[in-house]
């Protein structure tokens, strides 16, 4: 099996058969869980699955992004109050060794009614397109973030992204380089400067680039996961699922 098949297979038998013992038996005996609030170990993942169940809890994924032994699946998590809100949006992370699942890390955020663009936090494009161009889109998308979300040049932001055609999925921010520019000095006058925006890995297949950043927003500590579309060269869509790193976890995996 690939990656991707031992990934969705995982993913199925947790969240859609809610088989734990299925489940257990799909990753390794030191799987490591980075999301903070449930234990790591094959354990943890199999502690989680009845209470998934019995929340009623269901998952679409949106999207698989697929580089070496790592995969990233973009979801909607809906009846889900359980775990904070009625609908939340996702991207999961998984690391495969050996034919099993071996590392996990996620990001949710809820999902608002409405939104500055009028675009949902997962709908939009699906089709990975552009395999030969899957290294050249992740150092476009790479250099994007360093330039012009870290700070380092700002002003080369035209280099990386079509002004025009950029697609925002953030609830927060409208379209376009206009959209992007109003909501930055928005949050700054709100208090919400970044000061550390620091990528932690990065996934690319064809024209998707997922990136996940440590930051830090208003002095507080942020998880950033961020997926781009990128068509022609430069990128011209944007999702992403914000989320506050807690100050206590119930593991030393750290979110990254």
């Amino acid at each position: 099996m690939t990656p991707k098949e031992i990934v969705l297979a995982l993913f199925s038998a947790a969240f859609v058969e809610h088989d734990p013992q299925a489940a257990g038996q799909m990753v390794t005996s030191g799987y490591i869980q980075h999301n903070p609030q449930i234990p790591t170990g094959a354990e943890g993942l199999m502690g989680l699955i009845p209470l998934v169940e019995q929340s009623g809890m269901t998952v679409t994924t949106h999207r698989v992004i697929t580089e070496g032994d790592m995969v990233v699946l973009h979801n909607t998590y809906d009846n889900a109050d359980a775990f904070g809100a009625s609908q939340l949006a996702a991207f999961d992370i998984f690391r495969v060794e050996d034919g099993k699942v071996a590392e996990h890390w996620d990001n949710l955020q809820p999902v608002p009614a409405t939104t500055a663009s009028g675009r949902g936090m997962t709908n939009g494009p699906v089709e990975i397109m552009d395999h030969d161009q899957t290294e050249k889109n992740k150092e476009l998308v790479l250099g994007f973030v360093r330039d012009v979300l870290a700070g380092q040049a700002p002003e080369n932001v035209t280099n990386y992204m079509n002004p025009e055609v950029y697609k925002q999925h953030n609830p927060s921010i409208d379209d376009g380089l206009d959209g992007l520019m109003a909501a930055i000095e928005s949050f700054a006058a709100q208090g919400q400067v970044i000061t550390k925006f620091e990528p932690q890995f990065a996934v690319a297949e064809g024209n998707f680039v997922f990136v996940a950043t440590d930051a830090i927003m208003g002095g507080a500590p942020y998880a950033f996961f961020d997926l781009w579309r990128v068509e022609d060269g430069l990128i011209v869509e944007h999702w992403d699922v914000v989320s506050p790193i807690p100050a206590e976890a119930v593991h030393d995996n750290g979110k990254f």
